[in-house]
């Protein structure tokens, strides 16, 4: 699954909570079982051949083996339990509940489960959501199963190492498209003139594990290709099409089916292959056994910069590489959840830097994903990457930045450790060997330890099973001559944690000026570093360079800490390093000095300002001009802030907007950021000319989603109010629309606009999940400091019952989205730990933790800066 987050307003009552299956009773009903097979009978409609509004039926077939005589229990999450019979044997339903799921007794050594019951509707991405195009009032429906929410659409055995065939038979609407996982072999049309449904028959799939099962449903727009003897399918809402770049979508999909075929040695294993967009998704994707679903917003209707075609194209390839590990190969239980998101991470950015466009994804991998590992792992709650999974709560906080960007990381050096071909081989490997089936980070190793000849016992302690960065720089002798008399790579304790040393991988470069203005590696030195000290014997009697990147092609996973001469290049010419990955090592390691409070904010926005314009790839771009606004409101001395920091980051914005080429993405990108930060007076006027056309600025097309940021810009400074959401509402009225208009509701700059909002993310548990993100999205800014002052302590009174009431899911967007970053004082940091003192779940402690050490480190950096 990729992450981001995504949703429109249905009346849907928030779906009920879900057992919480711990490890053990997976591992105890995993020894009594083995699921041979499903049928899955689903009817989407109403019984007269319209779309059902609240509730479906849906009726399974489960056949499987047990120990004799022995007792389990199957999951169904929904509106009711009907009927159920075990081998001819009518049970009792009214001990079922959704929490404990149905007890199934006496079971025999073969066994036929058949189960009649009423799904239910959601309209929180969780189970089967539904949603209601406001253009056209279509109805549209999609599947979200991970981690354990199968149990939603049909009941089940539902934990990932009890694999079955899927054999699913769907009822719906004449007009309807119905998507499964495995290829439709026929359908039963309705008669001629009659307002009747269809039947749609699915093929039997291969086993699969029911958190990878889908259903998507409803009158989408389809394009279909083929490639290798795959068929291929795009599908996306109809009142979307238009915006669809299929030919761009199926040429990655081609290249990266090409690309995997070629390095596992194994072919794609599920038939064929949709992509489907679909709306209200929580996260970036989700890897369904030949049936993929993505979140709409990569259907860009409106201009983006070149870089979200790359992220975009990045959840391509990871979700694809998920057909092979996660859904071929399948972990026993989710303590292994970061072998698949790790390797899907690796595997999509290795895929696009080889065979696609996106030669520089590695660049972008440093700037995006490491600075998530990096904030992640420097939290309290910073965890082992092989992580302790004891129940679903534990996994569903763990899709973090360790389990993907830091596991990633550091498979990107297993591979350098022991050899890249060689990492292919033992995967290639591992992959015919537990194909279909359920294996473990042990049964990996072995393969690869096999194909490498490399004992991987001490580096998988080492690095899987410890937390927190080890800081690496450079200590060295400069002789008379200007070479290296000595040179040693310096290794300090991981921290936070127990301080291990650990075994990196990693290339030292040298880097001079070329002669062009440019800074070049003149130098590099490829070698194992371990322990305190380690010495480079190959650099001994190169030059001294300007600059030394001791973690150079980003090979280890580590916090690089520049010494005195290399920062002093890095502040005064970080624009001229000729290549862009070393640039953005060089980005990340004073970026890491600011969050650390060894580099003032300002002096971060300093550089920032100059080395921009130095700067050629727009993804890192966008990432500073993101990090200087985070500098200036969160980091840096807010006196200094407002008079200073603010009025000199938005003139460079505005001079960047108006000097850089027209309608390039540099252009965007900085009208994008001036949008989000603290505007005079002026500027609000330049924005609202921009946007109403009475002063535009040349090559900036206001677009819909352009128009919709201009307008929340004038509407947090007061600019803009109800009058101007509703206008804009009734030019833009499709689902987009209607969330942008909740994110600019959410900015009103006035207390009763702001209590509305607060009161309804707190106390409307029906709200839609993406009309939630839009109103978390907009609720503080930069200019509503005072306003937002008193939801920090009513934050810790009410995310208690917050978590209580709903699903983990949608808990996690409040507890997270509305933990009160806008108030960087003491006060805050108190009542965080304050309120740790109570008795809280689990999940919900960390994190508020996590926040609290948010607010901690922002006091620290804004210590440092005016001192």
């Amino acid at each position: 699954m990729s992450l981001v987050h995504a949703a429109t307003e249905t009346g849907h009552p928030h779906p009920s909570q879900p057992p919480n299956l711990t490890r053990a009773q997976a591992a105890a009903r995993a020894a009594l079982l083995s699921v041979r097979s499903y049928k899955i009978d689903l009817d989407l409609t109403d019984g007269q051949g319209r779309p059902g509004e609240k509730t479906f039926s849906t009726h399974s077939e489960v056949t499987f083996s047990a120990v004799d005589g022995s007792t389990t229990f199957v999951d169904f999450v929904g509106d009711g339990v009907l009927t159920a019979t075990l081998n001819g044997r009518a049970l009792d339903v009214g001990g079922w509940t959704n929490g404990a799921g149905l007890e199934l007794a006496d079971l025999a050594e073969d066994n036929h489960l058949i189960i009649e019951a009423a799904g239910t509707y959601t309209n929180t991405g969780e189970g089967l959501h539904r949603f209601v195009d406001p253009v056209d009032g279509a109805v549209y429906l999609y599947s979200q199963f991970e981690t354990a929410d199968a149990k939603r659409l049909f009941a089940c055995f539902d934990q990932p190492d009890l694999k079955a065939t899927f054999t699913f038979t769907v009822t719906a609407p004449a007009q309807w498209q119905v998507v499964s996982n495995g290829v439709a072999t026929s359908v039963d049309l309705a008669p001629a003139g009659s307002e009747g449904p269809s039947v749609h028959h699915f093929a039997t799939t291969e086993p699969m594990s029911t958190y990878i099962t889908a259903l998507v449903a409803g009158p989408y727009h389809v394009v279909s290709d083929h490639h290798d003897g795959i068929d291929l399918g795009l599908f996306v809402r109809g009142s979307l099409s238009e915006h669809l770049d299929s030919d761009r979508i199926f040429t990655e999909t081609k290249q990266g089916f090409d690309f995997y075929h070629r390095a596992f040695g194994v072919r794609y294993p599920f038939g064929k292959y949709d992509q489907l967009f679909v709306p209200e998704f929580n996260a970036g994707a989700m890897e369904n056994a030949g049936a993929v679903t993505f979140r709409e917003e990569y259907v860009f209707r409106s201009r983006v910069t070149h870089y979200q075609y790359e992220r975009r194209c990045e959840t391509i390839l990871h979700e694809m590489a998920h057909m092979w590990f996660g859904d071929l190969v399948t972990m026993r239980w989710w303590d292994d959840l970061w072998l698949n998101e790790s390797f899907a991470t690796w595997a999509s950015v290795v895929a696009q830097s080889s065979a696609t466009e996106y030669t520089s994804a590695w660049t972008t991998f440093a700037n995006v994903e490491k600075s998530w590992a990096y904030v992640q792992d420097q939290l309290p709650s910073t965890h082992p990457i092989a992580a302790d999974m004891v129940d679903l709560a534990a996994v569903e906080v763990n899709f973090d930045g360790i389990t993907y960007a830091k596991g990633a990381s550091v498979l990107k050096q297993l591979a350098a450790y022991v050899g890249f071909d060689e990492f292919l081989t033992g995967l290639g490997n591992y992959f015919r060997a537990f194909a279909f089936g359920n294996a473990t980070l042990a049964d990996l190793m072995v393969h690869l330890t096999t194909a490498s000849g490399r004992d991987l016992s001490d580096w998988t302690t080492q690095w899987l099973q410890t937390t927190g960065i080890n800081p690496l720089h450079a200590e060295y002798e400069v002789a008379p001559d200007g070479t290296y008399r000595t040179f040693t790579v310096v290794q300090g304790g991981a921290t936070p944690g127990a301080g291990e040393l650990r075994t990196h991988r990693l290339a030292v470069g040298i880097y001079e000026d070329d002669g062009n203005g440019k800074l070049a590696r003149t130098h590099r030195v490829e070698l194992d570093v371990a322990g305190a000290r380690t010495d480079v014997p190959g650099l001994v009697g190169a030059r001294h360079g300007a600059l030394v990147l001791v973690n150079d092609d980003d090979l280890t996973y580590c916090k690089l800490a520049l010494d005195t001469q290399s920062l002093s290049t890095a502040i005064t010419r970080i624009g001229d390093i000729r290549e862009s990955l070393p640039r953005t090592l060089v980005w990340s390691a004073v970026w890491e000095m600011t969050r650390d409070g060894r580099m003032r904010a300002r002096d971060f926005v300093e550089l920032a300002l100059t080395g921009v314009h130095g700067e050629d790839q727009i993804g890192v771009v966008q990432r500073v001009l993101s990090q200087t606004g985070l500098a200036i409101g969160t980091y840096a001395e807010q006196t200094w802030a407002e008079q200073t920091g603010w009025p000199t980051f938005t003139a460079a914005l505005l001079d960047l907007a108006t000097g850089s080429a027209a309608g390039s993405d540099v252009q965007l990108a900085a009208v994008q950021s001036l949008c989000s930060a603290l505007l005079s007076t002026d500027q609000l006027e330049t924005i609202s000319g921009w946007r109403d056309g009475s002063a535009p600025l040349a090559g900036l097309t206001v677009d819909a989603d352009l128009s919709w940021t201009l307008l929340s810009a004038l509407v947090a400074h007061g600019r803009a109010g109800l009058a101007e959401i509703e206008a804009a509402s009734e030019v833009d009225p499709t689902a987009s629309g209607v969330r942008r208009a909740m994110t600019a509701k959410a900015l009103l700059p006035d207390q009763a606009a702001k209590a509305a909002i607060w009161e309804r993310l707190i106390e409307d548990d029906g709200m839609a999940n993406a009309l939630q993100d839009a109103a978390i999205s907009g609720f503080s800014h930069p200019a509503q400091r005072d306003l937002l002052a008193p939801y920090a302590a009513e934050y810790f009174e009410v995310v208690d019952e917050v978590w209580t009431r709903r699903s983990n899911e949608v808990a996690q967007k409040v507890a997270v989205g509305l933990y009160p970053r806008w108030s960087v004082t003491q006060e805050t940091a108190d009542a965080a730990m304050a309120w740790a003192d109570g008795d809280h779940a689990t999940a919900l402690a960390r994190l508020v933790s996590e926040g609290r050490s948010g607010t901690e480190r922002a006091l620290r950096a804004r210590a440092f800066d005016q001192g």
